[in-house]
């Protein structure tokens, strides 16, 4: 789909985000709300501070179906499923024959059915690498519910204002809760490393809950410039940028997330896209890996900027995939891949910026705290 602004979807929210004053922006086919009346800066440090409201129905929802489901669903991601509970999600990605990097995504037991959200420029591509893949499910996309994203220190209070059942949820915990007969799929989770919700309901009540959270002091309308600068300072990847499909699980710093039972010596070992790489990795180690990196002085380094070993002359090590400035931890940061043995925390790189090497400080993630209910 081009970007033309009259093939850009829009959600639910679109006409609130209009009276909310938002500048809109192309986003994976979409009109989305990049900034608001705050700004980006001011977005960030609300969320960090309080609690910020973010429209993400852009994302996929994907339902799926059938005798065992989650067994099914590993045949295509290098995570544990069966394993997950009732009630519990789990991060997972899609990987292919060469190791690298489908797509990531959020898995879900609902119960009698698996939820995954997915990334929204890739979701079409998901939806037919599962349907191709996993024959034996039903695989429905959610065409008709909205997904808001409330995020921040007090995400809990003004969540619990309108529904108190959710107070009670840890990390991760997904459940289905009533505002107002709305059936709501809640689940205790987000990408801005501060505590929060995700929450799912029909696109017809959307504007009308999205209104009733805005109206509780502590919470303002979040865009994605500070969605991105939030989860940049919590360490975590984007798709399309800091993970790919040639890059791998391990070399992407996403070991945590594949489980003793798909690892060489478990119980279901293997038996994914590009296993014998990614099992070898985590074996090995990779040749590789994600580093968070601490600019010095007040320039960021963004995506794209080299990184060599040496003011002058030396080697190519790799590039930033991610940089900007991180306005709580008050200094540009920035994520990158590097070789194992430039990536200890610590060690003193260079980073060309119009055509200047600038030092660049390799260091540990996240910048800023996870603030997670666990």
């Amino acid at each position: 789909m081009s970007d033309t602004q009259t093939d850009l979807r829009r959600t639910a929210l679109h006409a609130l985000h209009l009276e909310l004053g938002a500048r809109m922006v192309p986003f994976a086919g979409y009109d989305m709300p990049v900034q608001y009346k705050l700004g980006v800066m001011g977005e960030h440090l609300h969320c960090r501070a309080k609690a910020g409201l973010f429209d993400v129905s852009h994302m996929g929802q994907v339902i799926l179906r059938g005798p065992d489901a989650a067994l099914a669903l590993e045949r295509l991601v290098p995570v544990a499923l069966v394993e997950l509970a009732p009630g519990r999600q789990r991060y997972a990605m899609f990987t292919n024959d060469a190791g690298g990097i489908l797509d990531d995504l959020m898995v879900a037991n609902r119960g009698d059915h698996l939820l995954a959200v997915v990334n929204a420029a890739c979701k079409a591509a998901d939806l037919a690498h599962m349907r191709e893949n996993l024959p034996e499910l039903e695989i429905t996309e959610v065409t008709d519910r909205a997904l808001l994203a409330l995020q921040g220190p007090r995400a809990e209070a003004a969540l619990a204002a309108i529904v108190p059942g959710v107070a009670d949820m840890r990390f991760m915990d997904v459940a289905d809760h009533d505002w107002n007969g709305v059936t709501l799929w809640v689940s205790r989770s987000g990408y801005t490393g501060e505590d929060g919700f995700e929450i799912s309901l029909p696109e017809a009540q959307a504007e009308r809950f999205a209104r009733a959270l805005l109206a509780h002091p502590d919470v303002a309308p979040i865009g994605l410039g500070a969605r991105d600068s939030l989860r940049l300072e919590a360490g975590l990847c984007l798709y399309g940028h800091d993970i790919d499909t040639v890059t791998t699980p391990v070399v992407a710093g996403l070991s945590w997330a594949i489980q003793k039972a798909r690892r060489a010596g478990g119980a279901r070992a293997g038996g994914f896209p590009g296993a014998a790489r990614i099992l070898a990795e985590l074996e090995q180690g990779p040749p590789a890996c994600r580093v968070g990196l601490r600019p010095e002085g007040r320039a960021p380094m963004r995506e794209g900027t080299v990184i060599w070993d040496a003011a002058e002359g030396g080697r190519n090590l790799g590039g930033i995939t991610s940089g900007g400035y991180g306005p709580s931890v008050e200094a540009p940061v920035a994520m990158g891949y590097v070789p194992n043995f430039a990536a200890e925390p610590g060690t003193r790189l260079w980073g060309e910026l119009r055509g200047k090497r600038l030092p660049v400080t390799v260091c540990e993630l996240p910048f800023h705290p996870t603030n997670y209910k666990r």
